[in-house]
């Protein structure tokens, strides 16, 4: 389906919404609703003021469910990037002015492609090695404990207990030196995470894949555990790239 928000001209502008409004990878479906919103309004795709395409329209040219873009839309609007109106001239609009995060433009494409790329191979490579371990009781239930801790933090509590969570994983494959690189990397990633607010519908779909990720693990199916890990390393890349560049 394609799609032309109101206002927006041809042109060049033509190729770029072909650009955002097309489908979505499958794997994490929130996470990439929510980056291809942030960049359809950070390229100006549709201008602050203005209203995003129907909820129906953008489901169906990104390939996910209405439910996802609505939730994706209740994310942006807590975050002040969206306002939804009711009524007949109702909709959802484009802040104005937007937030504006404060790394946003002095984050390089490189710098972000370097740290990330790293921290695929750091935790996809910990979540594998630590599968492929006979791992002893009480660093199974460390591994456990750490996933279910999580679960119930909110906003102020969550990045702190998901990098323990990770920590956790990069201690049980057994590496000792991979644990500092592993916490420095996230560190870094942590940084640019905190510029823009924690969303409580990612934090309850990242619970649900650290889940996957460590009953792979405690069941020692190792390429299982890191693809688990993949996808979930997608998701906040995904949110990143919308975000910050």
């Amino acid at each position: 389906m394609s799609i032309d928000p109101p206002g927006a001209d041809g042109g060049d502008l033509a190729e770029v919404r072909r650009a955002v409004y097309r489908p979505l990878r499958r794997g994490n479906a929130l996470e990439d609703t929510v980056a291809r919103l942030v960049q359809t309004i950070r390229l100006g795709v549709v201008a602050p003021g203005d209203s995003l395409p129907p909820e129906r329209e953008l489901a169906a040219s990104f390939g996910v469910s209405r439910d996802t873009v609505r939730d994706a839309i209740r994310e942006l609007a807590d975050t002040g990037y969206l306002l939804p109106k009711r009524g007949r001239y109702g909709g959802t609009f484009i802040a104005d002015p937007l937030p504006q995060p404060s790394v946003a433009g002095a984050v390089t494409p490189v710098e972000l492609d370097d740290v990330l790329g790293l921290r695929l191979v750091l935790e996809a490579g910990s979540a594998h090695a630590a599968a492929s371990r006979t791992l002893d009781a009480a660093t199974r239930a460390e591994l456990w404990a750490r996933h279910e801790a999580a679960l119930p933090a909110g906003p102020e509590e969550y990045r702190r207990l998901d990098t323990l969570f990770h920590l956790a994983i990069a201690e049980a494959a057994g590496v000792p030196s991979l644990v500092a690189l592993v916490a420095e990397n996230r560190a870094g990633v942590n940084a640019w995470l905190d510029t823009f607010p924690l969303m409580p519908r990612n934090i309850q779909h990242s619970g649900e894949q650290h889940e996957r990720i460590v009953t792979a693990i405690l069941a020692g199916r190792p390429d299982a555990a890191e693809s688990a890990m993949r996808d979930h390393l997608a998701g906040s890349e995904a949110l990143l790239r919308g975000f910050l560049i």
